[in-house]
């Protein structure tokens, strides 16, 4: 019963680790969102187009985040229909999402949404996650794809 339990907290922890990485990333909490990282993450946003996966520090990430949404009057991720598959000290994570840009301006087409799925890899760290590979699988996008120059 007990490695029943400590399963059962290891994956609250690991979907809570994904959602504190939206939701620092919505709140533009880029130390927050720094802190859900492991020290090197294989990142992957290929399906969006911004080329093959590199191996990035959360720092490179965050100021690629903050630079590309400091346009936008606001941002909101929502993930569901997690899937979690733990080995020892590392973990898989899948999740759907949904990326939602606010931006108003004069055409009044002032929104884009990016719907998706994530896969992420975790490693423990003592008794918490860190996500050391993180890829967007596009399916589509709705709405205005050239908010920011509308």
């Amino acid at each position: 019963m007990n490695s029943e339990l400590e399963s059962i907290l290891d994956r609250t922890r690991i979907i809570e680790t994904i959602n504190r990485l939206f939701i620092g990333t919505d709140n533009r909490d880029w130390e927050f969102v720094k802190s859900c990282f492991a020290p090197r993450v294989r990142f992957d946003m290929s399906s969006l187009g911004a080329g093959e996966p590199k191996d990035l520090t959360p720092d490179e990430i965050v100021a690629a985040w903050d630079a590309g949404l400091k346009p936008l009057r606001a941002i909101h991720h929502q993930a569901g229909n997690f899937l979690v598959n733990i080995n020892g000290s590392k973990a898989e994570a899948f999740c759907y999402g949904i990326a939602s840009h606010y931006l108003p301006n004069k055409t009044n087409s002032n929104t884009r949404t990016f719907v998706g799925s994530y896969d992420f890899g975790l490693l423990r760290d003592e008794d918490d996650w860190r996500i050391d590979s993180f890829k967007f699988n596009l399916k589509y996008i709705d709405g205005n794809p050239d908010l920011e120059n509308s």
